[in-house]
């Protein structure tokens, strides 16, 4: 079948892959971009799979911490320069506050509810889509909450204090003073920016994805030409590794590059005479998961399909 170049360029974004390699990689799986980001992990042509931070959606990630709550809100936009629009910002500051307040974290409801200068947040929204002159959506919020402790933002890339291009929040549970958990949820937040964890535990780990990783594995591990018993442990082997990698409190410390993050958090509790545990976390990272445009880089790749 003919190869398109948004496939080549998906792939390429995807696996960090030679453009080449893409091509022949959807070659040999007719097309299929899921089988070929697969088939080139097994070559050894892409690295382990994780969210890509290399979107074209603009906009911002908005935080908001009242108490013992906190909520990330995102909100698209179609370019950086609305990013930059100080009634975007306003936008996104208000909304955030107003998600701050909801019960849930259902976006209609959202949606629906009042926005502070009047009207509702879809009114807003609509108001300022007529007025920049460009596409915007609310994209997601989330909320965490702790009966007893602290939730911290931290906003990386930031435009101002609460919004920028990825929103973090931890959510420390305990008896400890603030002075003990807001510099320790602030340097876990900003291990979770940049060490981007996919689940607070193992447990937590999506099904479908170790499902996948573990067909890697196993195909790899059977190219080795080694006996069944010893391809088996392998594939185990590279499973706990995933995991471990993965898992946010199994993940090691990017402060001191040695200490699991569940350590740096039970070691802290030792030390303030209350123990801490870390609950819950949020990363919204600004358009992770959105397929880029096309145009970036579109003649390259038609010129690659061409040969």
């Amino acid at each position: 079948m003919a190869i398109t170049a948004a496939a080549v360029k998906e792939l390429r974004e995807r696996t960090g892959a030679g453009m080449m390699d893409c091509k022949k990689a959807l070659n040999e799986t007719n097309g299929d971009v899921e089988a070929a980001v697969d088939l080139l992990r097994t070559k050894g042509l892409a690295a382990a799979q994780k969210k890509s931070s290399r979107t074209a959606a603009e906009g911002l990630v908005g935080v908001a911490v009242s108490g013992t709550k906190g909520v990330a809100v995102e909100v698209n936009s179609e370019t950086d320069f609305v990013a930059k629009n100080e009634q975007f910002q306003a936008f996104v500051t208000n909304t955030t506050e107003v998600a701050l307040g909801l019960d849930s974290d259902d976006i209609e409801a959202l949606a629906s509810a009042d926005y502070p200068t009047g009207g509702s947040v879809q009114e807003a929204l609509t108001n300022n889509i007529a007025t920049i002159g460009e596409n915007q959506a609310i994209r997601r919020m989330k909320t965490v909450a702790v009966s007893s402790g602290v939730v911290v933002p931290y906003i990386h890339n930031a435009v101002t204090a609460t919004m920028g291009k990825i929103g973090v929040l931890v959510a420390l549970e305990s008896t400890a003073g603030t002075d003990v958990l807001e510099p320790l949820g602030k340097q876990i937040a900003m291990h979770i920016a940049a060490a981007f964890p996919l689940a607070l535990n193992a447990d937590g780990l999506d099904k479908d994805t170790m499902e996948r990783e573990r067909a890697i594995a196993a195909e790899k591990a059977a190219e080795s030409g080694k006996p069944d018993n010893i391809v088996e442990k392998m594939v185990d082997g590279a499973m706990a590794k995933f995991a471990k990698e993965n898992a946010l409190l199994s993940q090691i410390f990017v402060m001191d590059n040695k200490t699991p993050i569940a350590q740096v958090v039970e070691q802290a509790g030792k030390e303030a005479g209350a123990e801490i545990k870390l609950t819950e976390y949020v990363r919204f990272q600004l358009g992770e998961g959105i397929e880029k445009k096309e145009e970036d880089f579109a003649a390259e790749v038609a010129a690659t399909l061409g040969n």
